[in-house]
């Protein structure tokens, strides 16, 4: 069984690879914490009913969202995890 770490990471890697993020592309296009926001939300919800859409961060693509929020628990914390390593990152690449 994987740790919590590694799935964490399965995930971010992913955001990475199949869905074409980086840290350029993060610190780009979520400049106001839409990272840390999209994860709150995962974290907040107890299921999809009652998501408003206008929550879901601007510029990002209702669809991919109401995907997230679809998923299990447990897949939201990964997804959630994933979101927050990112924001770390894209943090510290404006600092370099």
């Amino acid at each position: 069984m994987k740790t919590g770490i590694e799935l964490i990471a399965i995930e971010r890697f992913e955001q990475v690879t199949k869905h074409d993020r980086s840290i350029e592309s993060d610190n780009d296009y979520n400049y106001n914490g839409q990272l840390a926001q999209m994860a709150e939300i995962l974290l907040a919800i107890e299921h999809e009913e009652g998501i408003d859409p206008e929550s879901f961060p601007d510029d990002w693509d209702k669809e991919s969202c109401e995907k997230m929020i679809s998923k299990t628990y447990k897949e939201r914390l990964i997804i959630a995890g994933a979101l927050i390593a990112a924001e770390i990152d894209r943090l510290q690449y404006q600092k370099s």
